[in-house]
C-alpha cells in the first residue's frame, strides 16, 4: 500500500523505514512540526520524576540539561525508547495515553516523594496534570517547545491525493487529524483507509468520507502500525 504518514519529519522518516520493511511505500506529509525553544534548565527543585507525553518532550529536555539521573515516566513505548536512548536509566512506559500515564504514575510513586515535572509542548492539553492533581500529586509544567501546524500539503502529497493514488493515511493525534481534514477538503478521500491512534483522533476527521476508519487497539505507534500490517 501507499501510505500517508502525517508525523513530523524526524518521526516520519523512522515510520517510513518500518513501513518499507512491511512492504509498503510511505509518503511523508508532516502536518505538525516541533520548534524547540532555547532557554535555561528547567526547575528541578523537589522533582522526583519527569513526565514525558511525547518523544519531542524528551528531545526538548535533553537540549536544556545534562541531567539523566531522574526517573522518566513515559506515555508509551516510543517516548520511552527516546528517553532510554538519551541516557536515562530508569524509564517506565504506561503503554497508553495521558489518562493511562496518570494511572500508572499513581502505581509507581506517591505524592509525598516530590514534584512531577511534565516536559511538554506549549499546546499540550492539561489532561495529565488534571488526572494527577486529582490524585494528590503536585505537577510542574515545563513547556519546552511549540508545534507549528502545516498550512499546505507537500507538493508530492497534494498530487498523490488529487490523483487518488494513496491507499491509507496514519493519524497520530486529534490535532493532526483536524489539520488533515481542513487541508483535504475537496480531495478524493473515499478510497482511503484512515488509521487512527485513538477514537478521539478518528472523531477529528468528521466531515471526510473514507473507505474505512481503523482505530488502534492501544493509543501508541506500534498498535497503530498494526492496523495496516
Amino acid at each position: 500500500m501507499r501510505i500517508l504518514v502525517t508525523r513530523p519529519l524526524e518521526d516520519g522518516a523512522e515510520i517510513a523505514a518500518r513501513l518499507a520493511r512491511m512492504g509498503h511505500e510511505a509518503l511523508l506529509a508532516p502536518l505538525l512540526q516541533p520548534h524547540f525553544e532555547s532557554g535555561p534548565e528547567p526547575d528541578f527543585s523537589g522533582v522526583q520524576a519527569v513526565l514525558a507525553t511525547s518523544a519531542n518532550g524528551v528531545r526538548a529536555l535533553v537540549r536544556r540539561t545534562a541531567r539523566r539521573d531522574l526517573p522518566v515516566f513515559a506515555v508509551g513505548p516510543q517516548t520511552a525508547r527516546e528517553a532510554s536512548q538519551a541516557g536515562f536509566a530508569d524509564v517506565r512506559s504506561a503503554d497508553g495515553d495521558a489518562v493511562a500515564l496518570a494511572a500508572a504514575t499513581a502505581d509507581w510513586t506517591t505524592p509525598d516523594r516530590g514534584v512531577l515535572l511534565h516536559v511538554c509542548g506549549a499546546e499540550a492539553p492539561g489532561t495529565l496534570q488534571d488526572g494527577l492533581t486529582a490524585r494528590g500529586f503536585s505537577v510542574r509544567r515545563a513547556a519546552l517547545y511549540r508545534v507549528q501546524a502545516a498550512e499546505t500539503f507537500p507538493p508530492a502529497v497534494a498530487r498523490a491525493l488529487a490523483e487518488d493514488a494513496v491507499d491509507a493515511a496514519l493519524f497520530f493525534s486529534p490535532r493532526s487529524a483536524r489539520i488533515f481534514a481542513a487541508l483535504a477538503q475537496g480531495q478524493p478521500t473515499r478510497r482511503l483507509i484512515a488509521a487512527c491512534i485513538s477514537p478521539v483522533t478518528a472523531a477529528a476527521l468528521d466531515g471526510l468520507s473514507f473507505a474505512e476508519v481503523r482505530v488502534a487497539a492501544k493509543p501508541n505507534q506500534d498498535a497503530l502500525l498494526a492496523t495496516i500490517a
